[in-house]
């Protein structure tokens, strides 16, 4: 079991269903659930991310995080209010725009018809769990890659959940994963496993 830093800049993805804990339609406000410690397979193997004291840094997805469509940059369609942790899931508390494009999918998310929501962010410290061994917390039996230490950088809703413990998070891979190219950081890290082998040979 190791614990390796990981290059920052890198985002990833991961969704799920929408779980709604309030909707206020008069302040077209909604609380969600964007993340979870359920697991979620990637073409290195199973991925969780921490939800304990300091895994987090929600600074930044509170004071600048926007609500998104479909991870696109260019359909900012509310503003996050606040986010906190809870019984190991993200919670945030976000607001919908009033303008047309942005209230087409804040009806769709009251009607159900929209019922995924993804969280982007970036993962700076993981944990290695080899198969059959424990990570540190003692909680996960490998094999696994936990996420020690990551940071949220937005909330989208989306079209294909995956992820059904959390709620409006994880999206469905759109391909089959041989025919996708693969986030650079899943490259640098698994440069990295090789290095270690490599040295310890």
């Amino acid at each position: 079991m190791t614990t390796q830093a990981k290059r920052k800049n890198q985002q990833l993805n991961r969704d799920s269903s929408i779980n709604f804990r309030a909707i206020d339609e008069e302040k077209r406000q909604v609380e969600l659930s964007f993340s979870s410690e359920e697991p979620y397979e990637r073409w290195f193997g199973p991925e969780i991310l921490s939800h304990k004291n300091g895994a987090l840094d929600l600074e930044r997805l509170k004071e600048i995080g926007c609500l998104l469509f479909n991870h696109d940059r260019n359909r900012v369609i509310g503003r996050i209010d606040d986010a906190w942790i809870k019984d190991d899931r993200g919670l945030a508390l976000v607001t919908f725009d009033d303008d047309p494009d942005s209230d087409v999918i804040f009806q769709k998310v009251k009607s159900g018809t929209l019922k995924g929501v993804s969280v982007g962010y970036r993962v700076d410290s993981w944990e290695e769990v080899a198969a059959g061994k424990v990570s540190s917390d003692g909680k996960f039996t490998g094999p696994c890659s936990i996420a020690l230490k990551w940071t949220p950088v937005e909330i989208s809703i989306v079209s294909i959940p995956a992820d059904p413990t959390v709620g409006v998070g994880r999206e469905m891979e759109e391909y089959p994963q041989h025919e996708r190219s693969e986030p650079l950081s899943l490259y640098y890290k698994q440069i990295q496993l090789n290095s270690n082998y490599l040295g310890g040979q």
